[in-house]
């Protein structure tokens, strides 16, 4: 009945003894796992905050510092120090070797293909003609001496060896035979009555006394110690286990309903923290930010930062007028001591090039000849 209430899922009635230790044990546990689940619970908050306010920023910072100094520079380097040269040497170091290397090939096979046809292949035929005529020579002549070793063979060891094995070897044979069965006969005989006579032996000394032990000994003595055992273990054993069982089960259920209700516990008083340090902080800053530093912030950026980036632009304005009129300045008077020292540059005649007129039966080199004048 247990095991069919065991395998549907139904649990057992539960006595007295487990509805009285259940509540005490279910309090000790309460308040012994309740500081545990609520440093684990601050624990847990804290990591989280440290992960999203410290060690992700931080991670992001790290990754983008080293982006910068470390996989810039190397892939930089790695242009300029390896694929720039590579590119160098394959575009005129490896790719003329292989154009070269492409021709060389092609004149060899160019070579051998002549080779080939007009020196290999004649003198692949001859050697093929020649050797068929000698192996048809060394087939007659192989032909011949097998035929004569064959018939050596057959008169000279296979005709004896069958006479020798018909009329000497399978008599001689024939009479080992025999006489083997005859002395096996006669050892199968030996042993049969050797094996005989140890079985009565050993029944009578061994075998007899050992039933005897067996049945008149060794038998009540095994179930009275059964019997002794099934008590042992219907009455102390079982109840001993099914006590340790329900134990167990009930310090299991404890524990699982501690855990839970401390969570409740934990995150009520997580969430009372938080509304106080909303209230008693973040409130305050958010209230000071809007309506205190925000307003100053703008009126320090009308009042103050405004009009000094309009004073410093007219500044730099007025600035790069000033050396732009300096520059002039200085020019100018670099000509000045030029000219007085060198004195006016000459000026250079430059004459622009006149296409040249098309050639006429009255002009040599395209210029045109005036008529003779007469007298």
């Amino acid at each position: 009945m247990e095991l069919e209430k065991r395998g549907t899922g139904e649990r057992p009635p539960e006595g007295c003894l487990v509805v009285a230790i259940r509540m005490p044990v279910r309090i000790v546990v309460l308040v012994l796992v309740v500081p545990v689940r609520m440093a684990w619970d601050a624990l847990v908050v804290g990591g989280r905050l440290l992960r999203d306010t410290v060690l992700r920023p931080l991670g992001r910072a790290l990754a983008g510092l080293g982006r910068v100094l470390v996989v810039v520079p190397l892939v930089w380097l790695g242009r300029v120090l390896v694929v720039a040269p590579l590119v160098w040497a394959y575009r005129w170091v490896l790719t003329p070797i292989g154009h070269a290397l492409v021709w060389l090939a092609r004149r060899a096979g160019d070579l051998l293909a002549w080779v080939y046809a007009r020196v290999l292949a004649p003198i692949g035929r001859a050697a093929e003609w020649a050797l068929r005529k000698f192996g048809l020579v060394v087939a007659a002549v192989g032909a011949a001496v097998f035929a004569g070793v064959a018939w050596l063979v057959r008169w000279l060891l296979v005709a004896p060896g069958k006479w020798c094995w018909t009329w000497i070897l399978t008599p001689v044979g024939r009479a080992l035979a025999w006489c083997a069965r005859g002395l096996w006969w006669v050892l199968a005989v030996v042993a049969a009555g050797a094996g005989a006579v140890l079985y009565w032996t050993c029944r009578v000394l061994l075998v007899l006394p050992a039933l005897a032990l067996w049945w008149w000994v060794l038998t009540p003595a095994g179930r009275g110690l059964a019997w002794c055992g099934r008590g042992l273990w219907r009455w102390v054993l079982v109840p001993a286990c099914r006590a340790l069982a329900v134990a167990g089960r009930e310090v299991a259920d404890a524990l699982g309903h501690a855990w839970r209700v401390a969570g409740r516990i934990s995150l009520v008083v997580g969430r009372f923290l938080g509304t106080v340090l909303r209230l008693l902080v973040v409130e305050p800053v958010r209230w000071a930010y809007h309506r205190v530093l925000t307003p100053v912030g703008h009126a320090v950026r009308d009042a103050v930062l405004r009009p000094a980036a309009r004073a410093a632009r007219q500044v730099g304005r007025t600035t790069r007028q000033a050396l732009a009129a300096a520059r002039d300045i200085a020019r100018q008077t670099r000509a000045d001591l030029r000219r007085a020292l060198l004195g006016e540059p000459r000026p250079v005649a430059r004459r622009e090039p006149v296409a040249a007129e098309t050639r006429t039966l009255e002009t040599r080199t395209g210029r045109e000849v005036s008529p003779p004048t007469r007298g």
